[in-house]
Parts: C-alpha cells; structure tokens; sequence
C-alpha cells in the first residue's frame, strides 16, 4: 500500500503510547493461537481467513487473526476489574477476495472491561478513537448489532428457527438465504423432500458411512422433519426484518424510524433504548449524533464479536481500501471464554499502515 513495514511499526508504537495515556494496560499475546479455541468460537469458516498450522505438541494452531480472542482469555483467567488493556502487534488474514490486500500487518487496540454505564463506556472508546483519528479526514458510521438480534429473537417462529437466523445474523447470505427458505420463498430442495417423503430413510441407506452416527443422521433427520412442519414465516414478518435492516440514516432519524418499525415490533424497544441512552452518551461527550451516521447492518461482515455496539472509519475518497477503525462491544464474547463467568467488553483496533497511506 505504499507505506514501509518500519513506518507502520512506529506509527503503531505511536497509537500504543496515545492509548496507554488515557490509561490502558499495555499488554502483548502470543503470535500463535490455538485453533481449537478460534474454530469453536467461529466454526470452519475461519479456516477460510486464516493461517492454519500445526504443532507436534500442541496441536493444530493457527497465526494470530486478531487480538480480541487472547486479550478475552487472558483477562478472564486472571484480569483486574474494571481494566483498559492496549496493544499494538501484527496480524496475518489471508485475502483470497482481496489479493491486493497485505496479509501480515499491524494492529493497534484498546479494549475496556467495566460493569459500569454501558452506554457511557461505549461512549468513551468510540470518543477516544474519533480524538485519534481527527486530523484524519474519515468518515464515522455506527451500528448496533443488538436491534437486529432483538428484531431476530421477536419473530413469530419456532425458537429453533428464531437460534438458525441469530446464529448467522454475522453471515448476511447465509441469513437471507434461511430468511427465504423459512418464509417459503425457496422451495425446500427436492432431495430433502424425497427424504423426509419417507417414512424411514435409515432403513434403506445402505451402511453408514462417515463420522457421524446412526443416532446422530436420525436425530437430524426428525429436526428436519419438524421444522419442515412448521407453518412459514408470514411476509408481514420478514418485511420488518427488511424495514430494520434497511435502516440507515444519521442516528437521531433512525432512532425515529425504528421507534416506527417497534409499532409492529416491540420486541425491538429494550434495543432502542440502549440506542437512545448511548445517542445520549455520545452527545455529553461532543459527538453530533445529528450527523453521525447509523446503519442497522453495520458490523455483520466483521469476526463475529459485536453483539451490541459496532463502529468503524472509513475513508470515502478510497473506497478500495477497508475501514482504517473498527469497534464495537463483545459482551458474549466474555460469556463464551469465561468458563462459567461474563463481564460487559468493548474495545476497537486501527490499522495503522491504512492510517498512514490515507494521511499522506
């Protein structure tokens, strides 16, 4: 991208030393990562981003994708409370979608573990990184990924339908495509409907092959059965996760249009009035909510951290670049890692080798 390696090194000790000022820990995490931890955090799909090797005594691991996983372990092995944590390091992705893009580069982070005012604390990382990012000219945009799990968790669906959508709610396509499939707009495909046309499809399989279990296929076949006994997801409904997913405007307009949406939708009020407490938040601390822009899908294509608050900085006049900031909070991330315990988490990070190829 035009800046040197050394460059973004430094620039990354820089924003290192801004974050430790305003009070954060520094702190560092091993390059290699267990596997075991990321894929059963993420699933096989993270095989996909990043790099996988293999330990003659520790197993399969793979280089470090992010920060957020190990900095979560470690403070919920042995953390402080409330703690700020900073660090600065590389991290390796792989960019099969995007060749162009480095594949080893810096990350630079701040992460906040508190059980304070949410809405303040979320207030105090995305004011931070703005400050930062100032004499920069970037673009804001804000999200919050917990008005669509709100709007996913009051459809008028089986709870198993309603887990199938919230599991995927980080995977836009995989969620569409279920969107349709339980709405009936994609017919169940024709295989399937052979299958579960009979009454007892084991009896004429043949010998089981694979890993699973003849106790396993049958089990997954009666969940089959049952959720195609379900009656479909009506229009009405999947017209207002369109409408919430649609949403984007400066916060204070799509606070309005999602009080209009909860008319029909009241499972989305709880969200919104975290919304409104953080719209709030932000503006004791300077922030124009009037012009800081909103988008309800904002942060689905990130790892799947964000439960809640989800920001970023992009740069507009470089469209092909990705957002020089992200951020957002992770509560459940804590819930996952915690063996039994949870603190609320919210944090961001900048990539410092984008920060210098915009400001030059």
């Amino acid at each position: 991208m035009g800046v040197s390696f050394a460059a973004e090194k430094a620039e990354a000790e820089r924003l290192r030393a801004v974050f430790a000022e305003a009070g954060a820990q520094p702190l560092d995490c091993a390059i290699m990562q267990s596997a075991e931890t990321l894929l059963d955090l993420y699933g096989e799909d993270i095989r996909a981003r990043a790099y996988v090797t293999h330990d003659p005594s520790r197993g399969e691991m793979m280089l470090r994708p992010d920060f957020t996983v190990p900095v979560v372990e470690m403070h919920m092995s042995d953390g402080a409370e409330p703690a700020r944590y900073t660090y600065a390091g590389e991290v390796f992705r792989r960019q099969e979608e995007h060749p162009e893009r480095p594949s080893e580069y810096y990350q630079v982070g701040y992460e906040v573990f508190d059980r304070g005012d949410q809405a303040k604390l979320d207030a105090e990382v995305f004011g931070l990184f703005a400050e930062v990012l100032k004499p920069v000219n970037l673009r804001p945009v804000t999200g919050d990924i917990g008005i669509l799990t709100a709007a996913v968790a009051g459809l008028q669906t089986s709870q198993e339908r309603r887990d199938a959508l919230l599991r995927h709610i980080w995977r836009p396509r995989r969620f569409r495509a279920l969107l349709d499939r339980f709405s009936g707009k994609t017919p169940v495909p024709a295989t399937r409907a052979a299958m579960l046309a009979q009454g007892a499809p084991m009896a004429t399989a043949g010998p089981v092959i694979g890993l699973r279990s003849e106790r396993e296929i049958e089990t997954r076949i009666a969940a089959l059965r049952a959720d195609a006994a379900q009656p479909a997801l009506s229009r009405g409904q999947v017209e207002l996760i369109d409408a919430v997913l649609a949403v984007r405007e400066t916060c204070s307009f799509a606070l309005e249009h999602l009080r209009d949406i909860a008319v029909d939708m009241p499972a989305l009020l709880p969200a919104l009035e975290t919304f409104e407490r953080r719209c709030d938040a932000l503006s004791a601390r300077g922030v124009d909510v009037a012009e800081l822009d909103f988008e309800a899908s904002y942060g689905r294509s990130s790892m799947e951290y964000y439960d809640g608050f989800a920001f970023g900085f992009v740069c507009e006049s470089r469209p092909d670049l990705p957002p020089i900031a992200t951020g957002g909070r992770y509560d459940a991330l804590t819930r996952r890692l915690g063996g039994g315990q949870e603190i609320p988490a919210v944090g961001g990070v900048i990539r410092p080798g984008i920060l210098l190829e915009v400001a030059k």
